[in-house]
């Protein structure tokens, strides 16, 4: 439905899978995150039927990749780590409007840039990863995001008219890739 304007060079990936155990760590953060993402907007719009029942299933889908997460860092020895401010999700999340309608369509919009961004970034975890259970785990969850991606556009296109969607998301893309830009490479997602 949408690309990227910045796309992650694959050395973001060996600096990620340098420190795999931190990257771990991050991720289960990032998936805890996402499942309560996904509550939030279930408890702020009770009204949106289509998106109660999305964001119930997403939710629990998140929910069961940090289970999923937590397993592969318990066969690691790796404990989980306090959550962290995400720098990546601070300065995305104040492209947000203010009024109640405009607020929406954004939270939307951006939660399927940061699904997008997932989905990249866990595809090339798993292009770096040797053949095996963790590989194919990063290919997986890189599916899954994409799946998440379109989900919420596809939200979006069911409250709000396309013409009003597309160009506030070109707005997010744009602000999404000077934002990645300028992030430093480290052993987290974002």
């Amino acid at each position: 439905m949408f690309e990227l304007k910045y796309h992650t060079p694959i050395e973001w990936a060996h600096v990620a899978v340098e420190d795999f155990d931190s990257f771990l760590q991050d991720h289960a953060a990032a998936e805890k995150k996402a499942s309560g993402m996904a509550m939030s907007m279930l408890s702020h719009y009770q009204d949106k039927t289509s998106l109660v029942k999305a964001m119930t299933d997403l939710a629990l889908e998140e929910l069961i990749h940090f289970k999923q997460v937590l397993k592969l860092m318990t066969r690691r020895g790796v404990m989980l780590a306090n959550d962290e401010k995400d720098p990546y999700i601070n300065d995305i999340r104040k492209m947000f409007r203010h009024s109640r309608p405009e607020k929406f369509l954004d939270r939307m919009l951006v939660a399927g840039v940061i699904e997008a961004r997932g989905h990249e970034r866990f595809s090339l975890i798993a292009q770096v990863l040797p053949e095996g259970k963790d590989k194919k785990f990063y290919d997986d969850i890189a599916k899954s995001e994409e799946k998440h991606k379109n989900l919420f556009v596809e939200l979006a296109l069911e409250y709000f008219p396309a013409d009003v969607v597309y160009p506030r998301l070109e707005e997010i893309l744009i602000e999404e890739a000077r934002i990645c830009a300028a992030l430093p490479f480290r052993a987290a997602l974002h």
